[in-house]
C-alpha cells in the first residue's frame, strides 16, 4: 500500500468532498442504506410494546398479529404465500439454511424427512446426492457455507464459470447437472452480484434445476430492493432477501422457501417458522422489516431509473477523472443493477484508494463489506479472468435512496487527484 502519509506526497491545501456541513458522502449503499423514516417509526413503536408472538396471553397473540401481518406484506410483495416466508436474523444465516439445510435434507429418500435427523436415516435411504453447484462469484455466505460442507459434510463443490462480465450461462449449467443429475443435491446462483452487480438470468437457471428436480436456491439480497424479485415468477426453490438493503434494521431477513421444501434446520429450539428455523422471533424488527420492504416496492421503479441515472453519470465522471479506468461487469442496462459501479484503477491498491477518499470524507467499498479489512484480492474479479493486480486494484461504488447529485459531483473532483496520489505512494 506504500506510505500514504509522506509530506512530499500530501497535497497542499488538501481538497475534501465533506459539505460545508460536513456530511458524508455516502457511495457504499450495497453494503447496507439508511433506515427509511417509516420503517424507523415502525421500529420505534413496537420497541415500546411488550410480547412473545409465541406466547398465548393477549399480548403475544397481539405481537404475533404483528408478525403475521408482517409476513403477509413481505410475501406479497415477494410473490409468495404468507407461509412461505421463513424469517431469519438475516442473509448470511437464510444462505446457511438454504445451502446446509437442502443438502443435508437431499441426504435422504424423502421418507425419512428433516425430523427424523440424518444420524438416524438407515444406509438404504442414504443416497449420493453430493453435488453442490454454485457460480465462484457468490457472496461469502454462500461460497464459505459450500466449502464447509465439502470440510465436513462429504459435499462434492463445483464452481460454475462465469464470462468476463460475471454471467452465468443456463448451458453451463445445463452441462454440469447433466454430467451426472442423480449426484446433484442442489444449486445456488445469486440474483445479482453484490460486487459487480452483474444480473443473472434467475428464471431460465431455476428451470433448468427443475427440469432435473433439483432445488434451487438464489441469494436475492442485492437485488431485492432495485428489481422485481418475484419467488413465483423466478421458479426459485428459495430465495434469500434482507432488510437492511432495503432501509429496513440490521439484524432480521428472511428465507423464501417453497412449501414442500423442508430444509433441516440449523438452529434447533422451539420449532417456530415452520420447524425449520427455532428462536424467538424479533416483532419490531419484523414490522420495520415490512414496512420497508412496502416502501421500497411502491417507490422501486421510479427510484431505480433515478439511481440509474446517477450511476450512469458517476461512471462518465470516474472515466473523465481517470481515463485508463476499467469498469468491472456489464455496461449500464439490464444486465446490471441500477445502483452498482465497479472499477479497477491500474496501478492503485484499493484499500489505498478506499482510506485515500475515506479521509476526503467519501465512503465506498473495496467489494464485500463481509470481508472487509482481509487483504486479499477480489475473488469476483478472479473468477472473471482478472489478474491479481486488477482484483486488488478495485473500488465499488453503490448508490441508493439518499443518492445526490451532490455525491455524484464530490467523487468526480477529487478522484483524479487520489489516484494520481496512490499511485504516487504504490510506487
Amino acid at each position: 500500500m506504500g506510505n500514504l502519509a509522506t509530506a512530499s506526497d500530501r497535497p497542499a491545501p488538501a481538497r475534501s468532498a465533506r459539505s460545508d456541513s460536513g456530511a458524508l458522502v455516502y457511495l457504499d449503499h450495497a453494503a447496507t442504506t439508511p433506515m427509511l423514516p417509516e420503517a424507523l417509526q415502525a421500529m420505534t413503536e413496537e420497541l415500546a410494546q411488550t410480547g412473545n408472538p409465541s406466547s398465548l396471553h393477549n399480548a403475544g397473540r397481539r405481537a404475533r398479529r404483528v408478525v403475521e401481518e408482517s409476513r403477509e406484506q413481505i410475501a406479497q410483495a415477494f410473490g409468495a404465500r404468507p407461509s412461505e416466508v421463513v424469517f431469519t436474523s438475516g442473509g448470511t444465516e437464510a444462505d446457511n439454511l438454504a445451502v446446509k439445510g437442502l443438502y443435508w435434507a437431499r441426504q435422504t429418500d424423502g421418507s425419512a424427512g428433516h425430523s427424523s435427523g440424518l444420524a438416524t436415516a438407515p444406509p438404504s435411504e442414504r443416497l449420493i446426492r453430493r453435488r453442490v453447484l454454485a457460480t465462484a462469484i457468490e457472496h461469502h455466505a454462500v461460497l464459505d457455507c459450500a466449502r464447509w460442507l465439502g470440510e465436513h459434510e462429504g459435499a462434492w463443490v463445483e464452481w460454475l464459470p462465469v464470462d468476463s462480465l460475471g454471467r452465468l450461462s443456463p448451458a453451463v449449467l445445463r452441462a454440469a447437472i447433466e454430467r451426472d443429475p442423480a449426484t446433484v443435491a442442489l444449486v445456488s446462483v445469486m440474483w445479482a452480484n453484490n460486487e459487480v452487480g452483474v444480473v443473472q438470468p434467475i428464471a431460465d437457471l431455476a428451470e433448468v434445476a427443475r427440469e432435473h428436480g433439483v432445488p434451487f436456491h438464489s441469494d436475492a439480497v442485492q437485488a431485492a430492493g432495485q428489481l422485481p424479485v418475484n419467488l413465483a415468477a423466478s421458479g426459485a426453490t428459495a430465495l434469500t432477501i434482507t432488510a437492511h438493503k432495503m432501509g429496513g434494521p440490521v439484524g432480521v431477513g428472511a428465507l423464501l422457501l417453497v412449501r414442500g421444501e423442508d430444509p433441516v434446520p440449523v438452529l434447533h429450539g422451539g420449532g417456530q417458522e415452520r420447524d425449520v428455523r427455532s428462536g424467538t422471533l424479533d416483532t419490531a424488527a419484523i414490522r420495520a422489516f415490512a414496512v420497508a420492504v412496502e416502501q421500497a416496492t411502491a417507490h422501486r421503479t421510479e427510484q431505480s431509473a433515478r439511481i440509474a441515472l446517477l450511476r450512469d453519470d458517476l461512471i462518465a465522471q470516474v472515466r473523465a477523472a481517470v481515463p485508463d479506468v476499467g469498469l468491472n461487469g456489464p455496461e449500464p442496462g439490464e444486465g446490471r443493477l441500477p445502483g452498482n459501479a465497479h472499477f479497477s484503477f491500474p496501478g492503485c491498491e484499493g484499500d489505498a484508494l478506499l482510506m485515500l477518499l475515506d479521509a476526503k470524507g467519501i465512503a465506498c467499498s473495496t467489494g464485500s463489506a463481509c470481508t472487509a479489512g482481509v487483504a486479499q484480492p477480489s475473488h469476483v474479479l478472479l473468477a472473471m479472468g482478472a489478474d491479481q493486480a486488477t482484483a486488488r486494484g478495485s473500488l465499488r461504488f453503490s448508490l441508493g435512496r439518499t443518492s445526490s447529485q451532490a455525491d455524484v459531483d464530490a467523487l468526480g473532483s477529487v478522484l483524479g487527484e487520489v489516484v494520481d496520489r496512490a499511485r504516487r505512494a504504490g510506487r
